[in-house]
């Protein structure tokens, strides 16, 4: 799934860190970040906002995990557009 201006970055990294499994973010570069790893995750985030997360695609490794992230992103996109 595409991300779209993530804002609330402690929030995303919160859902992130409440997964069960591994969590990927995925450049077009073809750089993949675990964002189960605390360092992963830190160069990961800076690329989240750098790019606003417009070229960026995040997978899971559950469908659990995935659902708890769908969830957050269809919250997130209600709240933007009230």
């Amino acid at each position: 799934m595409r991300l779209t201006n993530v804002k609330d970055v402690q929030k995303f990294t919160q859902v992130v860190n409440e997964c069960e499994h591994d969590v990927y973010l995925k450049s077009q570069e073809g750089d993949v970040f675990n964002l189960k790893s605390s360092m992963s995750q830190y160069i990961a985030i800076g690329r989240l906002i750098e790019e606003s997360g417009d070229t960026l695609e995040l997978f899971a490794d559950s469908k659990e995990d995935e659902a708890r992230l769908i969830r957050f992103l269809c919250e997130l996109d209600e709240s933007q557009n009230g």
